[in-house]
């Protein structure tokens, strides 16, 4: 059994002891009372209901899951002279830089600093420094990785310092040097390893000479240890979070960042692959640059790390300042680029690009569970959708006839697997709109809701935000024969002042530490339990703001009830089981509480709101229960036929 991220046990006495007072408010009012026939099933829940959804906003992958430590390391970001690379001055003021545009080491990186050092010292050095995003955040005997392509006016010119600096002291944390460095572009590593210090992210980073001299450099890097050990890999912490969700899926690279908001700024995948001095970057639409060091294959390998399906989304020919192609041979090189991405992550070595996959490190192909022909073109204003999805369904279906597609809007040209549904709505309005899909034509498309959110809190949600999305995933869960798969947007966001784009968010986080919002347990916890069928039931009694679902798992016999209180007053709840002989007791309880739909967590109180588990008394076939005010519950049964 998979347990949750955090988890709180207290006893059945200091739960009865803690519920007194609800108690008292509930016998006030009718009790709710909700019938299941656990022999009578619906339908089948969608084994890929719950998964991720992924893109850069709010720093998501550069100062966020990909942990490069230097900032506008490619010198793309138009502040590049301004903040992010500072220069190191001696007595003499012996140093200058500038971006030279006639040098870089690739194709790609055309481009690179050019270092002027006119007079220094290994007593008086003199240099570049760099800030990082918000800081280099560092922790005690930890080894980091740093490395550079450079390359000298005259051959062996050198030692080059790295050193990681911190703010307060001026003093050096952890310090390498590379003794020569060549009259040829060549990259160089280091490792940089701490001692004794307290964690910290006031720290930078600076390259200096001892000695007068010219010194060209790009693609600077500093990586900490990465999940799994993967070279180029991704932040722990967050990785352990995003598993601690049990994702079924990852629908990447985007969202908006897939479309970008100009044709020539939009995701190109083969731009993001190979060594990382071979990818030239982009703009993302949320008015940053992105490094794409976390490229196609990362987020292939991301879905591996975590034993996900791959949901790729390509790009199809809008963009978000209304560009867009035109269907027909305008369109052709678009859908080729699709088609050979598809061959990228599924095709054997002896294809094209699964050869150039295989080249990059990783021979053994990947299979899509399904791919996204664009992303929200329901705003494209020309309406050319309908005739631009059927050129990529037939060329995709042409060469793939068994792979699933996904429209991100209505057509009638073919007809799709599956159609993209975003909401982002309050929490009134997720609870007034629970039954949205109970009425759904059961022979049309099957729904991904591929992005939703509850519009309450910030940075990340709050309390009454994660009662809204727990009713409207009650919903989604009754209807999981229709929603095939459902995830949570965005996902991701840095706490730091001006790394967000985007609130509410699921997970917070600064460079050291992360934490997950109310609806990021709530998510956890419909994930974790769910059954493979949902069954008959009825809720009766219930107020507007009372929501359900139930799911059984036929191999154990297991029902999983989930219901939400999203009122403060208490509501005493009976449930009431037909199709099983009894119950194996006691039932286990997870509860998730607080006291103001205004509480929440922050990444100074992480841990303010996590579910607390306790158990409740069973009689035959039935039981009964107070649940809060302002509560989402998970009620586990062990039936027995």
């Amino acid at each position: 059994m998979r347990s949750l991220p955090i988890l709180m046990k207290i006893s059945p006495l200091l739960g009865l002891l803690l519920a007194l007072p609800a108690l008292a408010q509930a016998q006030e009012k009718s009790p709710v009372v909700l019938a299941i026939q656990v022999d009578k099933p619906l339908h089948s829940v969608s084994p890929m209901l719950y998964g991720l959804m992924t893109e850069e906003i709010n720093f998501s992958y550069d100062g966020g899951l990909y942990p490069e430590m230097v900032k506008n390391r490619t010198l793309r970001d138009r502040n590049w002279n301004q903040q992010d690379w500072l220069v190191i001055q001696n007595a003499a003021a012996g140093a200058k830089f500038e971006k030279d545009k006639t040098t870089g080491p690739s194709a790609a990186l055309h481009d690179s600093i050019k270092l002027t050092v006119t007079s220094a010292s290994p007593s008086e050095p003199a240099g570049l420094r760099n800030m990082g995003y918000w800081g280099y955040p560092l922790r005690p005997d930890m080894t980091y990785t740093a490395s550079l392509y450079a390359k000298a006016d005259a051959s062996g010119m050198g030692p080059l310092s790295v050193s990681l600096i911190n703010n307060k002291t001026g003093r050096s944390v952890a310090h390498a040097e590379i003794p020569s460095i060549g009259s040829d572009w060549k990259q160089y590593t280091v490792t940089l390893h701490t001692e004794k210090i307290a964690p910290s992210e006031e720290n930078h980073l600076e390259l200096t000479l001892s000695k007068p001299g010219t010194l060209w450099m790009n693609l600077v890097s500093v990586f900490p240890p990465t999940y799994k050990g993967r070279v180029n890999g991704n932040r722990i912490d967050l990785m352990e979070k995003l598993a601690g969700m049990h994702p079924a899926f990852l629908r990447f690279p985007g969202g908006n960042y897939l479309e970008g908001d100009h044709i020539d700024e939009r995701y190109e995948w083969k731009k993001t692959i190979g060594p990382l001095v071979d990818r030239p970057t982009h703009p993302s639409p949320w008015n940053y640059h992105s490094s794409d060091g976390l490229g196609l294959l990362e987020f292939l390998e991301w879905c591996e790390d975590l034993h996900m399906q791959n949901v790729l989304a390509v790009y199809a020919g809008y963009s978000m300042k209304q560009e867009h192609v035109e269907p027909g041979k305008d369109l052709e090189p678009y859908v080729q680029d699709a088609l050979d991405e598809i061959e990228y992550a599924t095709g054997s070595t002896d294809t094209k690009w699964g050869a150039e996959r295989a080249r990059d490190g990783h021979p053994a192909p990947f299979k899509l569970a399904y791919v996204e022909i664009g992303n929200e073109d329901w705003f494209d204003q020309s309406k050319s959708y309908d005739g631009r999805f059927a050129q990529f369904h037939d060329a995709i279906k042409k060469k793939y006839p068994d792979q699933k597609l996904i429209a991100t809007a209505p057509v009638t040209s073919r007809k799709p697997d599956v159609l993209d549904d975003h909401f982002y709505l309050s929490s009134e309005n997720y609870f007034d709109d629970v039954h949205h899909y109970d009425k759904f034509d059961r022979n049309g498309p099957r729904i991904f809701m591929g992005e939703y959110a509850t519009m309450e809190g910030s940075p990340t949600g709050d309390f009454g935000a994660a009662l809204g999305d727990a009713a409207w995933l009650t919903g989604v869960e009754r209807n999981s024969d229709v929603v095939v798969m459902s995830s949570y947007a965005p996902l991701l966001v840095n706490i730091h002042n001006g790394g967000m784009q985007w609130h509410p968010d699921l997970i917070g986080y600064d460079g050291l530490t992360s934490y997950g919002s109310p609806s990021y347990y709530v998510l956890s916890l419909f994930a974790d339990k769910v059954g493979d069928a949902v069954p008959d039931s009825t809720m009766t009694g219930a107020g507007p703001r009372v929501a359900y679902s139930v799911t059984h798992q036929d191999a154990t016999g297991k029902v999983f009830v989930k219901v939400v209180n999203g009122v403060p007053t208490a509501q005493e709840l009976e449930i009431d089981l037909s199709g099983v002989s009894g119950i194996v007791g006691p039932a286990k309880l997870t509860r998730l509480h607080a006291l103001s739909p205004a509480d929440t967590n922050t990444i100074l109180d992480p841990k303010h709101i996590v579910p607390v588990e306790s158990t409740l008394p069973v009689m035959g076939t039935k039981l009964k229960h107070i649940i809060p005010g302002y509560s989402f519950e998970l009620i586990e049964l062990d039936t027995k036929k």
